[in-house]
Order: C-alpha cells, then sequence, then structure tokens
C-alpha cells in the first residue's frame, strides 16, 4: 500500500534508527527488510493505520513467518516483498472479523529459522513502541506479542592446538600471506569482529605498534568505541605485513586508500574477503572442525576464560551491551570441563 500511514511510520522509525540511534546499516538493512513483510501482511489482511493493528495482527504475522518458505526471495535489495500467501488464522472471537484470513491461504514449504522470526518479531515490537512513543500511534499492540524461543547455541571455540596452527599456515614469504598472517593474529589477539578488523586504517595501528601501551580502537556495533590490548605477536605480524606486504598490495590500485588490509587490487578488503581468508587458512590447517565469521572472536573469549580471566573484563574486551551474552562463553567452558572430567576421572561415570 504505497504511501500508506504504516508505511509512513515504517519510514520514520527506520529514520530513527539511523540519525537517532546510530544503527549499523546491517541493522537497518535487517528492520527495514523486516518490516517491509509486516507493511505487506497488514496491507492483504486490510489493515490501513496504525490505530486499526490488533495484537492478532501481530501475532498471526509471528506465525505467517514460522510457515513462510524460505526459498521465497524477500528482494532485499530490490525494496520488494516475497508474494508468498499468508496462511489462515483465527479472528479474534469477540470481533467477529475475518479480515485477517481474507484472500489468504496456507504458504507451502519449509519455514524460515526460528532466528529470523525472532528477529522479524523483535523488529516489529520496536517499530510498534516507537510510534506509541512518537504519538503517530494510541496503543502498543505488539507489547503482549514475545519472540518465538529458539534454542540456546553455545559459541563454537577452536582448541588452542587448532588456533596454533590456523595461525601458522599463512605463507608469510608473500605480500597476501603476510596480510593473512596479520588479518589473523589480529582477529584472535583482539577478539575483533570481521568487519570491525577490516575497518581499519593504517593510522589507527601505527602508534600503537610503537607503543602497546595505547591500545587499540575498534568501533562495533553503532559506531561504539572500545580499546582493546595488541598483543606482541599481532604487532609483529602487522608490523611485518606493512613493511613488505602492504606496499606490494597498494601499488595494484588506481588509487590511494587508507584501509590497513588491502585485496589483491589494492582496494579495502571486504568483509566477504576476509572471511574467505579465515576459511582459505583453515584448510591449510587441515582444521576439519566447522569454522563460522565469530569463531576466532569465540575462541578469543574461550580462552581468557579457560585462563581464569573475569567475564566483566572479557564483555568490555568483546564489546557487549550486556553480560548476559558474555557469560554464554562461560557454558563453553563448564562444558570442556565436563568432558575432561568424564574422559578422565576414574569414578566419573
Amino acid at each position: 500500500m504505497p504511501g500508506s500511514e504504516v508505511e509512513a511510520a515504517v519510514a520514520a522509525y527506520l529514520d530513527h534508527l539511523t540519525v537517532e540511534r546510530g544503527a549499523s546499516p546491517n541493522t537497518i538493512g535487517s528492520y527495514a527488510r523486516d518490516l517491509r513483510r509486516y507493511v505487506r501482511f497488514l496491507s492483504d489482511s486490510g489493515v490501513t493505520s496504525l490505530d486499526a493493528v490488533r495484537p492478532d495482527h501481530v501475532s498471526g504475522f509471528a506465525a505467517w513467518l514460522r510457515e513462510q518458505a524460505t526459498a521465497s526471495p524477500d528482494a532485499g535489495d530490490s525494496g520488494e516483498a516475497a508474494k508468498t500467501p499468508f496462511p489462515s488464522i483465527e479472528p479474534p472471537a469477540d470481533r467477529g472479523d475475518s479480515s485477517i484470513s481474507q484472500g489468504v491461504s496456507a504458504a507451502g514449504g519449509p519455514g524460515l529459522s526460528a532466528s529470523s522470526a525472532a528477529r522479524a518479531v523483535v523488529a516489529v515490537r520496536s517499530f510498534h513502541r516507537f510510534a506509541l512513543l512518537d504519538g503517530t500511534s494510541a496503543d502498543d499492540p505488539a507489547a503482549q506479542v514475545r519472540p518465538p524461543k529458539q534454542p540456546r547455541r553455545l559459541p563454537h571455540a577452536l582448541s588452542l592446538e587448532d588456533v596454533q596452527a590456523l595461525l601458522d599456515a599463512p605463507d608469510r614469504t608473500t605480500p597476501a600471506g603476510l596480510r593473512d598472517a596479520a588479518l589473523l593474529e589480529l582477529l584472535y589477539g583482539t577478539g575483533a569482529r570481521i568487519s570491525e578488523a577490516v575497518g581499519l586504517d593504517v593510522d589507527d595501528v601505527t602508534a600503537q605498534l610503537d607503543d602497546p601501551e595505547l591500545g587499540l580502537r575498534l568501533y562495533g556495533k553503532g559506531r561504539k568505541e572500545r580499546l582493546v590490548p595488541l598483543g606482541s605477536y599481532a604487532r609483529t605480524a602487522i608490523g611485518d605485513y606493512l613493511t613488505r606486504g602492504r606496499p606490494a598490495l597498494s601499488e595494484r590500485a588506481k588509487r590511494a586508500t587508507p584501509a590497513l588490509f588491502l585485496n589483491a587490487r589494492g582496494g579495502r578488503l571486504s568483509r566477504q574477503s576476509a572471511w574467505q581468508v579465515v576459511q582459505v587458512n583453515a584448510s591449510r590447517a587441515r582444521i576439519e572442525t566447522e569454522l563460522g565469521p565469530h569463531t576466532l572472536r569465540h575462541s578469543f573469549a574461550t580462552h581468557l576464560l579457560d585462563g581464569g580471566a573475569d567475564v566483566r573484563v572479557v564483555q568490555e574486551l568483546l564489546g557487549h551491551a550486556s553480560v548476559t551474552t558474555t557469560q554464554l562463553y562461560t557454558l563453553v567452558t563448564a562444558e570442556h570441563l565436563r568432558e575432561v572430567f568424564l574422559t578422565a576421572h576414574p569414578r566419573a561415570r
């Protein structure tokens, strides 16, 4: 429904996230896609204003998310929502209103993942809360709707032996190998996210190479700033890369760039290319464990806690807004202790 009141409110909310909350582009993009789905759901349910939205519309949207086929293109880049039909849901008994179920039928195929559905419901709840506070809506129909519970997935960390093998894998006789070594040492040595690492410029690390007491400044989600120590292994690897690797890569660039990590053409290394660096070197190290983009970050946190670090310190190093997120790593270390106990103690079983 082009130009509708709901669409205008969504646009205002996304502007609020961008300007006032300083949300990252990835967060804005995810919320925009989820709210486009929601706008179309309301449109197909006959809802044309925010004040007409009821709690059963929001819960119905959550139910549809779980049933929608994951193969249906959301067209997040094109701005058009998928044309998958919505499932029929029972209208509220006291209203006798069948508008929600009119013209819609059950969607076939596999449903969205629990995490995707939960994220979309969170986006809708946040949107309605904003509309209420902004005075655009008289009430909050999403206040009592909860995201679907997700199974708790513990962070996966590499063993110390696998980490060492991964860090030893790059060929440090080539410019690309020196870059890979510096990137891997930085990711494991600081717990940085890949996006934080590739966003660094040369000037961000130059002073730290001479004075390790300064610490490395990283910018996380929402441009939140934090300082992390830069260890000797990472400093050495970065120094070698700046001396013998980066100059060779920068010669291929059409224009100069301040970026620390460069790709084969001399431009800034992308997140996807940095992730490929991890994958390629894991293959060289013959690491059979499945790796994710955050594997070295998880390993950084887990090994710190294994070594006796306080969870609050690890929270600050990782840049977590809540210590609850960091405490997931304590469950990983506890699980490891149980495994060792069961394996090594004669009366464990």
